[in-house]
């Protein structure tokens, strides 16, 4: 493990390595005496608005692999000044204290915190009726409202409308049942009629686009409403089953091929003008429709007869005589005044409340200067009771991630945008962070309700057979752990639960826990992805040489328990290669490979932590032999001129080659496929872009990294989708200048060129093919 030191004004800085989440405070400051010119007793270490107190370790602090943490030297101690003055004071004669006040606020709460507002320049408040004013809804309509940040539609009520300087309308709506949102302000697109159709399922048709529940977090659970393009749907006498698109709202974002859960409430999307949102006319009607939301609480379902100890009273679960209840400000959960030991007999008059679990002695209370106290949870652990001295905090698998993946949700089936086959990186945590296998440790990364996203062939089971374009691989479990053991003989039975049954979702068929089953169209399963770890070379000629390697999509064709090798009874599973992408085996995996210039990935700051970690074991191994810098140098030099001495030397000799000139740097060979290369010469337009991409990466810089520079929409910062070349020979996405278009804005956003009102906005096709192949998947969800 490695962190960044940097002082407070950014001047100095160093990367120290070799460390362990295990590394005392005190031996960390001694590794900065040198670079920072400071004994340990001067210098004073910040991290995240903490200051580092020694008797500590770096995980009492939560320090992570590559964090900063910064420093403050104290001036030295005059010698004048005797010890029990100069104690109490730092730098330039200000107490201890003060160095608190040196912090800024964004550092002490870890960030600045984002907010979000409504881009619009009211006129004056106004009343709908009273001004005259006529736009779609009145004042004391009822509609759905959208929730713009997650694409959601709720029950609202018009409480006011005002107008804005373009003339238009603005809409102060108040959400039903959320009173803490207040008075949210909309225009008119995220409003439409209250929905109070039902739809029955057989009049549901493909392709319509109609309003469902649906919880992305959760897909079983209650969600939220949304709109839904229904793709598919079957049933039977017993059986209902509807898939879509979810559409979240105005980002564009969409949810692809979700199973809707609930549907028996399927709602027809209302149209301005076709329905009324006149509160009396719909209850005369019979349709004013009260929808069902995702409950506040997942325990009791907001059941009012059931007694819940997380909505309600956390002693006795009752929901009864809510104004007797006190709600904890830590852990918000609530407390009857007569259930508390000792009882209250009324509210107490306090701004801050704390329940006996949350409330803290003042005993243990950290004062300025003090060292950290242990959190209830930290000082339960092994880690802080245990007198184990192995220090395990100095493996990658130890390290938590530094970047987390956000292109796709978690639950994603099916290839990561931007993620090619062939992709190399150095440790787990690296494939965590890149989305493609989550998990640090686990062999398989799944829900048991939906399937398995991805796998890891690592040849850790005796079971395991690697094929290449197919394999058999085993299930988890059935292994003895305790001791915190990584792995174990085959200690018992598997069972087709967990992970296991997750990858067996994957299969075609239906679950079956007693044989197993087979599908009879393996294609039609769900795709998983495999990576393979270096750690099977010795079982597979397939594994890579070093690190894990992405190798594509497989899918499950079938799954069955066996007597393994151990004696004991293990899940088996075959899974097949289904994927457009080459295998990495393959000559045309291999020339993909070398024209994209994949080479294995590194965690920031590796490779600097390393070669300091060499020439840190270099300079004790001089010391050890007594041997300096300058001795070094000497010695060289003696030998070189002993040579040089011997007379005419004879070409080829080692002196020939010290002494000459190195050579340039020879440019790097560029293999691309004639089809791309036809492609490239296909586009026209960019003439001028691809020269310059295919004059970089001869120079030794990825042809992918060239790419994606030379064709970054300069809108959203990301490679163009649909991309439009305008007549200035930029590329921007379709879906972004068609925003600036209804901004009033008709010039090219790159160079600010006038491509006036009715300009064509005609993709450029040729560029798209070519983007869609070099970033397969990038379009997702745009």
């Amino acid at each position: 493990m490695w962190i960044q030191i940097r002082s407070f004004d950014g001047k100095k800085s160093m990367q120290v390595d070799d460390l362990s989440k295990l590394t005392k405070i005190e031996q960390l400051r001694e590794k900065l005496v040198e670079t920072f010119g400071a004994d340990p007793e001067r210098q004073r270490l910040f991290y995240r608005g903490k200051q580092l107190e020694d008797g500590h370790s770096l995980y009492d602090y939560d320090v992570r692999l590559n964090d900063i943490i910064q420093i403050m030297v104290r001036a030295p101690m005059p010698k004048e000044v005797s010890p029990s003055k100069s104690s109490s004071q730092g730098s330039e004669g200000r107490p201890d204290s003060g160095f608190a006040s040196e912090i800024s606020d964004s550092e002490r709460s870890g960030g600045s915190h984002n907010e979000v507002a409504m881009d619009v320049d009211e006129a004056p408040s106004c009343s709908g009726e009273s001004s005259g004013l006529r736009g779609l809804y009145k004042v004391g309509d009822v509609i759905d409202a959208m929730d713009v940040s997650m694409g959601a539609w709720f029950e609202a009520d018009i409480v006011k409308i005002t107008t804005a300087k373009d003339d238009g309308m603005i809409y102060h709506v108040k959400y039903d049942g959320y009173d803490e949102q207040g008075i949210v302000k909309l225009r008119s697109q995220y409003l439409r009629p209250r929905a109070r159709s039902y739809l029955k399922f057989e009049n549901i048709k493909e392709g319509d686009i109609v309003m469902a529940n649906y919880n992305s977090d959760e897909p079983t659970e209650r969600g939220f409403w949304y709109d839904v393009k229904v793709l598919k749907k079957k049933s039977s006498r017993t059986y209902k089953e509807l898939r879509g698109d979810v559409l979240l709202g105005p980002s564009g974002d969409v949810l692809k091929d979700c199973r809707i859960k609930f549907t028996d409430e399927i709602f027809k999307i209302e149209k301005q003008g076709e329905a009324t949102c006149d509160k009396d006319a719909m209850e005369s009607e019979g349709s004013s429709v009260k929808r069902a939301n995702k409950p506040d609480c997942d325990f009791c379902k907001d059941n009012e007869k059931k007694k819940c100890k997380y909505c309600a009273c956390h002693v006795c679960g009752g929901k009864d005589e809510p104004d007797k209840q006190l709600m904890c400000d830590e852990c918000d959960m609530a407390y009857h005044i007569f259930c508390l030991d000792p009882p209250m007999s009324e509210i107490p008059d306090i701004d801050e409340w704390y329940c006996p679990l949350c409330k803290t002695d003042d005993t243990v209370i950290v004062k300025a200067g003090e060292k950290l106290k242990h959190s209830k949870k930290k000082s339960a652990m092994a880690s802080a009771k245990g007198t184990c001295n192995r220090d395990w905090g100095k493996g990658m698998a130890c390290q938590g991630r530094s970047k987390v993946c956000t292109i796709v949700p978690p639950n994603h089936f099916g290839e990561i945008p931007g993620i090619h086959v062939g992709q190399l990186w150095k440790f787990r945590v690296t494939v965590s962070e890149a989305g493609v296998h989550r998990p640090h440790v686990a062999g398989i990364h799944g829900r048991e309700i939906e399937g398995a996203y991805s796998i890891v062939l690592a040849g850790g089971y005796e079971d395991d057979k690697d094929c290449g374009d197919y394999f058999y691989y085993t299930g988890s479990g059935g292994r003895d752990l305790s001791g915190n053991k990584r792995t174990a003989e085959q200690s018992c039975d598997q069972k087709l639960t967990k992970m296991n049954q997750a990858l067996a979702r994957n299969c075609a068929a239906p679950i079956n826990n007693k044989q197993g089953n087979e599908a009879k169209d393996w294609k039609a399963g769900k795709p998983v992805r495999v990576i393979r770890s270096c750690k099977g070379r010795k079982h597979s000629k397939y594994a890579p040489e070093e690190g894990n390697r992405y190798d594509g999509l497989y899918k499950v064709q079938k799954y069955w328990p066996e007597k393994g090798k151990s004696g004991f009874i293990v899940w088996r599973y075959l899974l097949k290669r289904d994927d457009p992408q080459p295998a990495p085996w393959t000559k045309e995996g291999l020339k993909k490979i070398k024209m994209l210039g994949i080479e294995i990935e590194y965690p920031d700051g590796y490779l600097e932590a390393m070669a300091a970690k060499e020439k840190e074991k270099e300079r004790v191994r001089k010391e050890k032999e007594g041997i300096s810098d300058s001795d070094g140098e000497e010695s060289s030099g003696s030998k070189k001129g002993k040579k040089k001495g011997k007379g005419k030397r004879k070409k080829g000799t080692d002196d020939d080659v010290a002494d000459s000139p190195k050579p340039s740097a020879k440019k790097a060979k560029l293999d691309i496929t004639s089809d791309m290369m036809k492609q490239i010469k296909a586009d026209e337009a960019n003439k001028k872009q691809w020269e310059d991409v295919l004059e970089e990466a001869k120079s030794g810089k990825k042809f992918l990294s060239c790419v994606e520079e030379a064709f970054t929409c300069i809108c959203c910062q990301d490679v163009a989708y649909i991309p439009i070349t305008t007549p200035c020979l930029h590329n921007v996405c379709k879906s972004c200048l068609q925003r600036s278009f209804k901004a009033d804005v008709h010039s090219c956003p790159t160079c600010r060129h006038e491509l006036g009102k009715g300009f064509s906005m005609a993709s450029n096709k040729v560029l798209s093919a070519i983007l869609k192949e070099l970033f397969p998947g990038y379009e997702a969800g745009r």
